[in-house]
């Protein structure tokens, strides 16, 4: 892991993962996942971006002042998914990691499936009731399992018809208590080193730079090009991780 070849991959992930952030709004964790767990593997690469992630979601899941509207209303789906990832990451330590590398490759396909078809799910307010439990316990587990948040919660909060500074809150606040459940779901399976510790709060400085430029560069990007781009690219490399874990 203090290879110095894979420390610069390291910082170079976070470092284009926090760019992406810094454009769209959103993909650290998803970036970051994706490429570690091809360069150290997927239960180093769940442990690894764990600061990261949750520093740079602590002031999305509260800016805009309607944290607790969006609270209100998502809070059943929000216990649900962190309380599931417990069980999810059971399978760390029960399943071999390359079955559980190739679902996550399934997971980025689907995820830049729909995005890139421009799909939607639409909920009645009935419908979210009943559903936020349910679909909130299947991310989570989802989540225990490969260290991805976004598939299917994303595509719940997505379909409640939230205006969109509360689905950016929303989306924060998910990625917020899944960073932290995860993070105690690897510590309680043996998973979470102080090395990994070290590293992920290291990890902090080259993300953020990286927010700071895709932040800065915002204005002048094509943001509806890039975020094509982001999608075709997580397609590319969750098919690369599939085909990786099982051959």
């Amino acid at each position: 892991m203090l290879d110095p070849l894979v420390l610069a991959a390291i910082a170079a992930t976070f470092l284009l993962a926090g760019f992406v952030k810094g454009v769209v709004g959103f993909g650290l964790p998803t970036v970051a996942l994706a490429l570690l767990t091809v360069t150290v593997g997927l239960p180093q690469a769940m442990a690894l971006m764990l600061v990261p992630a949750f520093v740079s979601n602590v002031w999305q899941s509260v800016a805009g002042g309607g944290s607790r509207q969006v609270l209100r209303r998502i809070w059943p789906f929000l216990l649900a998914a962190a309380a599931t990832i417990f069980i999810g990451a059971l399978a760390l330590t029960r399943i071999e990691v390359r079955w559980l590398s190739a679902l996550l490759g399934v997971i980025l396909i689907v995820y830049a499936l729909v995005s890139l078809a421009g799909l939607r799910l639409t909920l009645t307010a009935r419908q979210a009731v009943w559903a936020g439990p349910l679909i909130g316990a299947a991310n989570g587990v989802l989540t225990g399992m490969t260290g991805s948040y976004v598939v299917p919660g994303v595509l719940y909060l997505q379909g409640i018809a939230l205006p969109r500074d509360q689905l950016i809150q929303a989306m924060g606040m998910l990625f917020l208590v899944s960073t932290l459940a995860l993070g105690a779901a690897l510590g309680g399976n043996g998973l979470l080193e102080a090395e990994h510790g070290l590293l992920s709060a290291a990890a902090l400085a080259p993300a953020l730079i990286g927010m700071t430029l895709g932040q800065s560069l915002r204005r002048k990007l094509p943001e509806p090009l890039f975020r094509k781009v982001f999608f075709a690219a997580l397609l590319a490399l969750g098919a690369y991780i599939v085909a990786r874990a099982v051959t």
